[in-house]
């Protein structure tokens, strides 16, 4: 998959609440606002680490697609080499 092919695919996410998983604990939730070559910024964004609180990351984010995402950051840069996965909080399914 190209860089191009990348961005491409991410900007029919933007201004939509999305879900960037990483391969550590964190997870970020916001609305997406810009793709780079190299990362994406989200604005209204919910920067969490799981391992400060009790539930695990399907949890909260289960918990933030019901409920609303808790902004801590009025916008973040999130560097794609550290993502797992993206998607939509509106696409999460929950019990």
């Amino acid at each position: 998959m190209t860089v191009s092919s990348i961005i491409h695919d991410l900007q029919s996410l933007l201004d939509h609440a999305v879900v960037l998983d990483t391969f550590g604990p964190i997870v970020y939730l916001g609305t997406l606002v810009e793709v780079t070559a190299s990362g994406v910024w989200l604005k209204d964004a919910d920067v969490h680490d799981c391992r400060d609180g009790h539930a695990t990351k399907e949890l909260y984010v289960l918990d933030a697609s019901r409920d609303g995402i808790n902004a801590n950051r009025r916008h973040v840069y999130v560097l794609l080499s550290g993502v797992a996965s993206v998607s939509r909080l509106d696409h999460m399914v929950g019990n």
